[in-house]
């Protein structure tokens, strides 16, 4: 017996909360237990098996339970290794007023901020960054890709492109894009965002410590100099369950519509 199914069974006979379908309210046992402590964060639970047996369910229903705490982000599965209570993640507030880049953003809210790069590297461009950063026939593309972290925890993926000409060589970016980009004269002033609404695919969820699926907020962004001329594009997706947008709005001028 592993030391998490001691801690879960420790009591004797466990009764489950009475109310709906066998699965509903083993998952409901399951989340009680994290609440209470009884299971912390990164501990393993008992695989399916032990569950069943332990509790006198089937594994199809114990399956089920595990599987929509999963999909919750309740728990989280590791291949090879079993499943496990997912850690907590503090949830992120992002003004959609300002523009800023990933480590000021942090910077500023003074967490700790770290990177794994995923690709840095000069590209003959797509069709859609031809487009978007309006470059010339002949004209190459810097590629810039990371994978965001605060505390250990996955929150984003940023995939930045610039043109060649204005980042030659894209593995000098230190810590921020932004600053770097200051130190050629080269920072954005404005840009626009588009956000939406995506489901994970397997290789970002990999990389982002969810489920394949899980919900996730999919943001571009092109941002223009002082004089108009484009300056970057980026795609980058953020985990659903650790970023909240927020934006200011003001009401605007009544004038003309016959009231004071």
């Amino acid at each position: 017996m592993s030391a998490t199914e001691h801690v879960m069974f420790a009591k004797g006979p466990v009764a489950l909360p009475p109310g709906g379908p066998l699965y509903l309210q083993l998952r409901r046992w399951i989340e009680t237990a994290i609440e209470a402590g009884t299971i912390r964060a990164g501990d393993a639970l008992p695989s399916e098996r032990d569950l069943a047996q332990r509790l006198d369910l089937s594994r199809v229903t114990v399956r089920k339970a595990v599987q929509q705490l999963v999909a919750d982000g309740v728990l989280v599965q590791r291949h090879g290794s079993g499943t496990f209570v997912a850690q907590h993640t503090q949830r992120v507030e992002q003004s959609l007023s300002q523009l800023t880049s990933f480590a000021e953003d942090m910077a500023r809210r003074g967490m700790a901020v770290d990177s794994i790069w995923l690709d840095r590297g000069i590209y003959d461009p797509s069709p859609e960054e031809t487009v978007a950063l309006g470059l010339t026939s002949g004209e190459r593309v810097a590629r810039a890709a990371r994978l965001r972290l605060s505390g250990g925890t996955p929150l984003a993926i940023e995939r930045a492109a610039l043109s060649s000409a204005i980042l030659p060589d894209p593995r000098s970016i230190g810590t921020s894009l932004y600053s770097h980009l200051e130190k050629g004269g080269f920072r954005p002033v404005r840009a626009i965002q588009r956000i939406r609404a995506a489901s994970l695919g397997p290789e970002d969820a990999k990389l982002l410590e969810v489920p394949a699926g899980a919900a996730a907020l999919h943001i571009e962004r092109i941002s223009y100099l002082a004089s108009g001329r484009v300056i970057e594009f980026t795609r980058s997706i953020y985990r659903g369950d650790t970023y909240d947008f927020v934006a200011e709005l003001r009401i605007g001028s009544q004038q003309g519509d016959g009231r004071p």
